[in-house]
């Protein structure tokens, strides 16, 4: 074939390939041609909003890797040699591989009864080497665009039971440690659309947001969501709130439904600020999220509308997780409290996290616009939010090993176990 002809095929063969959402991606190579192949998939316009790292040493590499951090949304792995090497390699992999990671392997050997072994194995897809630049990216591809898969993205609706109790505070830095913590895209939506503080908080001050969204429905899809996303970080990206007195805004039970759909399609986890409100709408996107996290502070104000929004999320939501919960604003000098224990043990929940008061650590946050693990990463607090960033992503918790001292404050974190 000519190089022509060549190009011409190559061609063709894009047009087919579709976008690769907001994944991450680790590849490990053996060859210098497949490292080549995916250090160019990197400039590829398809993987604009991909994170792909490219590391040599193929699946001893990646054991290695992961016994020691949390796995990506994808692995790819460049192995040679024979059948019982790579499936015994595969299953020490797959001890260390989150829920919900695919795995590609690229091999050097064309055999059918190889495939079908693989694939029982959990593996998503085997390339056989050399590959190009449009096998690799179609593959990918064709892991996270069939229609019939479940969506990519989780959904954490965070909710403070009583205005004022710190729910928005919480959901940004939730937010902020998963992406940084476990380099996973995250999109943050801000549904406090008079009110919203996540701008402030990111110092970010982006012209479109949650407003045009929503007020465009016919417009919304993919593209035009990347239009109005704010980039906060590598990993994190922020649908502001417009948060002006302007016009009013009055939302219907589903108006922010397929704003929510447009991004778990492209974004593997979607952080939801949701206001202290009792409408259709809050209603409605409380039922429907993956998971949620109740901000409380230790009062009986506080405890009477944490019992009420516990009690309607049992009718509501029958059959999933109980919400989290985090006591905010703890050990306020001279007022008097509940004690976190006896407040969760009266909702039936346990406590996830206990975060003191600590007034020059948040105040200093927010008036530099900053995160806490970005004021003091060693802080206990900061901690307490990479934690609680674990819990609610489902990832496996990175090995002691990566995380000197994390024993010593597991008592001011009681991880849920139901």
């Amino acid at each position: 074939m000519s190089d022509s002809a060549e190009h011409h095929a190559a061609a063709d063969e894009a047009m087919h390939i579709s976008s690769i959402p907001r994944i991450t991606v680790h590849c490990f190579c053996l060859s210098d041609s497949t490292m080549q192949v995916a250090e160019a998939a990197i400039e590829d316009r398809r993987m604009a909003k991909a994170h792909l790292k490219v590391d040599t040493g193929g699946i001893p590499a990646a054991i290695e890797t992961f016994a020691q951090a949390p796995t990506p949304n994808l692995i790819i792995v460049e192995t040679s040699g024979q059948k019982e090497e790579l499936i015994s390699s595969l299953d020490r992999l797959a001890e260390y591989c989150d829920a919900g990671t695919k795995v590609i392997v690229i091999g050097d050997v064309n055999d059918v009864t190889l495939y079908r072994d693989l694939i029982s194995r959990g593996v998503s897809e085997y390339l056989i080497a050399p590959i190009t630049v449009f096998q690799l990216i179609g593959s990918i591809g064709n892991l996270y665009n069939d229609p019939e898969s479940e969506p990519l993205g989780r959904t954490i609706a965070f909710f403070g039971v009583k205005g004022g109790c710190g729910a928005s505070t919480v959901a940004h830095n939730g937010a902020w440690a998963l992406a940084r913590n476990f380099q996973s895209e995250v999109a943050l939506a801000d549904l406090d659309l008079p009110f919203g503080t996540a701008g402030l908080d990111y110092n970010q001050d982006p012209l479109q947001g949650v407003f045009e969204a929503v007020s465009s429905p016919e417009r919304l899809d993919e593209t035009y969501l990347d239009r109005i996303l704010s980039r906060c970080n590598d990993h994190l990206s922020l649908l502001a709130a417009p948060a002006t007195l302007e016009r009013t805004y009055d939302h219907s039970e589903k108006t922010f439904e397929q704003l929510l759909e447009t991004m778990q399609a492209s974004t593997p986890h979607v952080v939801l600020d949701v206001p202290h409100a009792w409408n259709a709408w809050v209603k409605h996107t409380l039922e429907t999220v993956d998971e949620v996290v109740l901000v409380a502070e230790p009062d009986l104000a506080n405890l009477r509308n944490a019992k009420n929004t516990v009690d309607i999320l049992k009718q509501l939501r029958p059959n999933d997780r109980k919400p989290h919960l985090i006591m905010n604003k703890v050990n306020v000098p001279k007022r008097p409290e509940i004690k976190p224990e006896e407040f969760a043990g009266a909702l039936g929940l346990q406590v996830q996290a206990s975060i003191p008061f600590e007034p020059q650590l948040f105040g200093t946050a927010a008036n530099n616009g900053q995160m806490i693990g970005e004021v003091d990463g060693k802080h206990a607090i900061a901690t307490m939010f990479e934690d609680l960033a674990q819990s609610i992503s489902g990832k496996a918790q990175p090995s002691k090993a990566a995380r000197p001292g994390l024993g010593a404050l597991l008592s001011k974190l009681k991880l849920k176990t139901g």
